[in-house]
């Protein structure tokens, strides 16, 4: 009886053991899961942050584009603008010349 009664208590034991290892396996399993969501979260945003990147790119490469082309606009506009002083200043000795011839 004794022993029946050890083999019980051994039957309990190894009983309990065995649910404290199943817990344990069940919160490891999750904190896995987890970390294997985590994970492909991660990837999820890197994934988007390289398509952002990618996009900011082809902003910075059309506003360089766009300054290169202001930039000859202005040196062009700049040439006219001289070429107009020039011609207002021709214009002026004209019209003195044409006063004194009329004088």
């Amino acid at each position: 009886m004794a022993s029946t009664e050890r083999q019980h208590q051994f039957g309990q034991a190894v009983k309990v053991l065995l649910a404290d290892k199943v817990g344990s396996c069940s919160g490891d399993v999750i904190a896995l899961t987890r970390q294997i969501l985590r994970g492909s979260r991660s990837q999820e945003l890197l994934g988007q942050a390289a398509r952002n990147m990618v996009i900011q790119e082809d902003a910075i490469l059309h506003s360089e584009d766009s300054l290169r082309k202001m930039s000859i606009i202005t040196t062009h506009l700049q040439y006219q603008q001289e070429a107009i002083q020039k011609n207002m200043e021709q214009s002026r000795n004209l019209q003195d010349q044409l006063r004194h011839a009329m004088k």
